[in-house]
């Protein structure tokens, strides 16, 4: 599991530092130009230098340590690295330039990008080490756990809790060891029966369940797995192999520790990760193209009815995580104490509420409604990391309270503004059930394809005027 993350991590740090080595390199040039006064003159070998630093830092990085962040490290530590990964590969692109006879590339400007690539990358590496170390101190970024330990687990458990650079919490132990309860007691509760674990993964927000005892009792594994499976909670394993129908099963570490991993949700993280940064990216260009017309509705709400503009409410998000979602305010001040008048009209079955015509709403309200434009800023959510720009729609916490053990499962993935029911042309007259179905449908097959295509479809149906 550590070992998925830092890869991903590599992966997406070595882009990010490649493209800004090729700037330095251009940065270099102009500098070494304007410094030195020399008649520099741009030519195709500097061009074949540039092109040789892509492949070279990008495959160079993940040689080196510096982009695992799920590792301590003194800032010290990063810049011998930082020094050694850029002296190795300058001396790389002097013997390239030797071999090629590339003798119109200035000496002075393969230092001076030397010098600047060192200064900027450890802005960046030192930077985003404090950045990872910061979220975790506030308790973001992180995941949490429940261990189902015996005392040969000890050592691993005392790694988890010194290692907090891992972004693990753990919010329990289940293990009947006294030992285990001596050690760990006075700082997790200890709790002897694994026949807890369903309640403990419904009522608390667990992310992932490691198995880590040496004995294996098959039954209580697989009753284990069906519960972490109904509501979308990860479930590893430590220990010898064994066949065992899952949705998905794949083999995980932490640290050199091995996991057998059930999981009933997608397990591709590095996509997860790349989902993620993509709706960042489309989140703050969306926001400020429509920055006009967002000043327009935030005008026309003010001018038209009394209270803020921003209406905030608790949602649930990923596996019960509650947070503040954003929507331009459709409703009259004060809406919410008028629910329970409207009880009896409620169109929908289950423990959502909805009402075709609802009294609540104002007239530019019903506009912003019509066209989904109520929702713009809840890409403030999608930045802040509580959303995703595709997935089930989040929920009250008041309905997650009436949710059946099956529809937790809607949880385990981040929600998002739009998903399939907010596109099925006959969605108000679909069932509770059925849209909760619909939900898992996307959870099960989920793919970056099938979320274009539902971003797709949402615009058609915002230009049509069909939303809600």
């Amino acid at each position: 599991m550590i070992r998925e993350r830092e890869d991903l991590g590599s992966r997406i740090f070595g882009i990010i530092i490649t493209i800004i080595s090729v700037f330095a390199f251009i940065g270099a040039f102009h500098t070494v130009r304007w410094y030195s006064q020399a008649n520099l003159v741009y030519n195709s070998q500097y061009l074949t230098v540039g092109m040789l630093i892509i492949p070279l830092w990008f495959f160079g990085v993940h040689k080196t340590n510096l982009t695992k962040f799920y590792r301590a490290k003194d800032t010290i530590i990063i810049l011998i690295e930082s020094l050694l990964f850029i002296v190795t590969g300058t001396g790389i692109l002097m013997l390239f330039m030797i071999l090629f006879n590339l003798d119109l590339v200035n000496n002075y400007v393969l230092l001076a990008f030397a010098v600047i690539d060192f200064i900027i990358l450890n802005i960046i590496i030192i930077s985003s080490y404090k950045y990872h170390k910061n979220l975790l101190d506030k308790g973001m970024n992180t995941r949490n756990i429940i261990l189902i330990a015996d005392q040969n687990c000890i050592d691993f458990i005392e790694r988890l809790y010194l290692h907090k650079e891992w972004g693990f919490r753990i919010m329990a132990i289940i293990s009947d060891s006294e030992l285990i309860n001596e050690v760990f007691g006075s700082r997790v509760k200890v709790i002897q029966q694994t026949k807890s674990l369903p309640c403990l993964i419904k009522f608390h927000v667990v992310d992932e369940v490691l198995y880590c005892r040496n004995d294996i009792n098959q039954e209580e594994i697989k009753k284990m797995v069906y519960a972490c499976e109904e509501i979308g909670v990860i479930f590893r394993m430590q220990s010898s192999f064994f066949h065992m129908s899952a949705t998905k099963t794949f083999l995980s570490y932490f640290d050199d520790v091995p996991f057998l991993s059930f999981m009933n949700t997608p397990a591709n993280r590095v996509a997860h990760q790349w989902k993620y940064v993509v709706d960042i990216f489309a989140s703050f260009f969306i926001l400020l193209v429509w920055s006009p017309i967002l000043i327009l509705i935030i005008l026309g709400i003010k001018i038209t009815s009394k209270g803020p503009v921003i209406f905030k409410q608790k949602r649930v998000g990923l596996r019960g995580r509650e947070f503040n979602i954003y929507k331009f305010r459709t409703m009259i001040q004060d809406a919410e104490k008028l629910r329970a008048l409207l009880e009896t009209q409620n169109e929908m079955d289950g423990p959502v509420f909805k009402i075709k015509n609802d009294p609540r709403v104002t007239a530019i309200g019903r506009i912003l409604r019509k066209t989904g434009l109520d929702e713009i800023p809840q890409f403030i959510n999608v930045m802040k990391g509580d959303m995703s720009l595709v997935g089930p729609r989040p929920p009250l916490p008041s309905e997650v309270k009436q949710y059946e053990r099956w529809q937790l499962r809607r949880l385990s993935m981040r929600p998002g503004i739009t998903c399939i029911w907010q596109i099925a042309p006959n969605r108000n007259n679909i069932s509770f059930e059925e849209w909760m179905k619909l939900d898992l449908q996307y959870i099960d097959s989920w793919s970056f394809k099938m979320d274009l295509i539902l971003i797709l479809k949402t615009v058609q149906t915002v230009v049509k005027g069909s939303g809600q």
